[in-house]
């Protein structure tokens, strides 16, 4: 009896025990019930954790993992070094193309009776190649140069004479020591002479326009090269290569309007930033379609670059794959992303991106916008009104966006045109401002296995790969790639610097621009005796060092077509 009252006098002493102990194993069997019920399946568990498959237009996350937790993009680099945006050594390296004075003045041998007419050709960035080699030509003929004709029948459908783009006054009085130039042919002339139009072989030396074209200029008095562009070889002797330096880097100006909406642009860019990228993306369908490159879109892209590319008849059936290992496809947008992140450009740095229609639209770019937030173009940081003086000019447009490019601190190229090569030069002419320009064949292997390796070991070999195509002085060796890229005759080097020397003022434009009438009858130049594309000047062949991924001038895609189908190399080519 004793042990038993004990028991009720403990229960006794602790009344709500029983009760409390109750509820509390309720609640635990209640939220094991809950838990069970709220937990995936296994199946579910594993479709959570597979990796989806991925096409280059997919948006990236920089708060996620890039393909797999090893490759991350880092959020934040840290503040950039200098050396991102300037070299420096470049302080020591100017721009020099003055004349010699063993070089005569145009009025001492200029013949009274021999006139040059030019018919460009192609874009606005093909067409300055051309007129400035227009010029180099009239000297070598000793003959007064027109001023040329723009090219208004081209797949760019741009009606703008020369004075439309280009200050004519500026132009024609900055060179008048070097070639007499008019704009247009007298009366006189045009009416005892009919004017005889040819075409000029393509690299045509000094010699071969003294011994080809100067005795029919000789008994023609007038003649008329048409579709002029990359008719003058690539080497020539020192003082032609420095006129063509003065042409192209100080005499052709464009026009008030263009210049004043250019810097209006550039003004944009600076409020932003204080620093600030232009890329020169190039990922137009027609670019695209060329390419015969694979861009991750799947049967729809495969079907509609397909179409265009069946517009020309001459261009054959290309492998995606090998274009690819080869270097020959232009990088996605995502792509020119990756590779700015490895070199070092945070994620707050501003970029104008120089295009015209992006295939894709928004959905091409957003990877590149999820890597650099800050994208820009001339769309978007000018309104409609301002542009629309422009907006319906192929050439004035793309006069803005080559404003833009130059003044940036930063340029990339991602293709290997006409204004990449152009701009290339003059970077390099007026201080060697960083000119990035993608080792796409080293890239392409490096880019397709980045899951396999950790961001930091991606960015350092893409920072390895990038050695000699970042636009430093004497990257590239004197002599080498075309020389409207790398113009070496005319760029000089001291251990003083010498800032400003000779180079001149980097100057677009000046004032009164004229509006030039162009009163010359249309002619048509289908059917025009052409003479043979000889090789005049032994250039070496770029092939193999080109396949070995060595050479690190770029080699016009332009070079490589089929040059039966003029359309196809106006579209690439500019």
């Amino acid at each position: 009896m004793a042990p038993q009252r004990r028991r009720l006098h403990h229960l006794q002493r602790f009344p709500l025990l029983i009760p409390l102990i109750s509820a509390v194993a309720a609640a635990l069997m209640f939220l094991f019930a809950l838990l069970s019920l709220l937990a995936p399946s296994p199946n579910e568990t594993n479709h959570m954790h597979r990796p989806r498959q991925r096409s280059s237009f997919d948006v990236q996350s920089e708060d996620n993992a890039i393909g797999d937790n090893v490759f991350r993009v880092p959020k934040i680099i840290g503040k950039l070094n200098r050396g991102l945006w300037s070299f420096n050594n470049s302080v020591n390296f100017y721009g020099c193309s003055n004349a010699s004075s063993e070089f005569p003045k145009a009025q001492a041998i200029t013949h009274p009776d021999r006139y040059l007419v030019i018919a460009t050709s192609g874009g606005l960035n093909q067409q300055r190649t051309g007129i400035t080699d227009a010029v180099v030509a009239a000297r070598i003929l000793n003959s007064t140069l027109v001023v040329p004709k723009l090219d208004q029948r081209s797949f760019w459908k741009d009606s703008s004479n020369f004075s439309e783009i280009f200050d004519v006054e500026w132009f024609i009085s900055f060179l008048s020591k070097d070639v007499k130039i008019i704009k247009e042919l007298p009366a006189k002339v045009r009416r005892r002479s009919s004017l005889y139009s040819l075409r000029v072989p393509r690299k045509c030396s000094e010699r071969c326009y003294i011994n080809r074209i100067l005795p029919i200029l000789q008994k023609k008095h007038v003649i008329q090269l048409s579709k002029y562009d990359y008719r003058l070889a690539n080497r020539l002797d020192p003082e032609y290569q420095k006129l063509r330096c003065r042409v192209n880097y100080h005499g052709l100006r464009f026009t008030d309007p263009i210049l004043a909406m250019g810097r209006k642009l550039v003004r944009r860019m600076r409020m932003r930033s204080k620093h600030y990228i232009a890329l020169h993306l190039r990922f137009e369908p027609d670019m695209l379609a060329f390419s015969g490159c694979d861009y991750g879109g799947g049967e729809k892209e495969r079907k509609e670059l397909g179409a265009i590319r069946k517009r020309w008849k001459t261009l054959h059936g290309a492998n995606p794959d090998k274009q690819r290992r080869q270097g020959k496809c232009p990088l996605t947008p995502e792509e020119v992303g990756l590779m700015l992140r490895a070199l070092g450009y945070g994620s707050g740095v501003h970029i104008y991106v120089a295009s015209g229609e992006i295939y894709g639209g928004e959905n091409t770019l957003a990877p590149l916008r999820a890597l650099f937030p800050n994208i820009h173009s001339k769309e978007t940081i000018a309104i409609k009104e301002e542009l629309e003086p422009f907006s319906s000019f192929s050439s004035r447009m793309a006069a803005l966006d080559f404003i833009v490019c130059d003044e940036s601190d930063v340029f990339v190229t991602n293709n290997n045109g006409n204004m990449a090569k152009i701009l290339a030069g003059r970077r390099r002419y007026f201080g060697h401002k960083p000119t990035i320009r993608p080792n796409a064949k080293n890239l392409y292997q490096l880019i397709m296995n980045r899951n396999n390796m950790t961001w930091e070991a991606f960015a350092s070999r893409v920072q390895t790969f990038q050695k000699g195509f970042m636009g430093e002085p004497n990257e590239v060796r004197p002599g080498r790639g075309v020389f409207h890229e790398n113009p070496s005759t005319c760029i000089c080097e001291d251990s003083v610097p010498k800032v400003g020397q000779d180079s001149g003022h980097r100057k677009h434009g000046k004032d009164n621009a004229i509006n030039e009438n162009d009163d010359d009858e249309d002619y048509d130049d289908s059917g025009l005796p052409e003479m043979e594309d000889d090789d005049y000047e032994n250039d070496e062949d770029l092939s193999d060092r080109v396949e070995k991924g060595t050479y690190n001038g770029t080699v016009s895609d332009y070079d490589a077509m089929n040059s039966q189908n003029p359309e196809l190399e106006e579209v690439v080519s500019d």
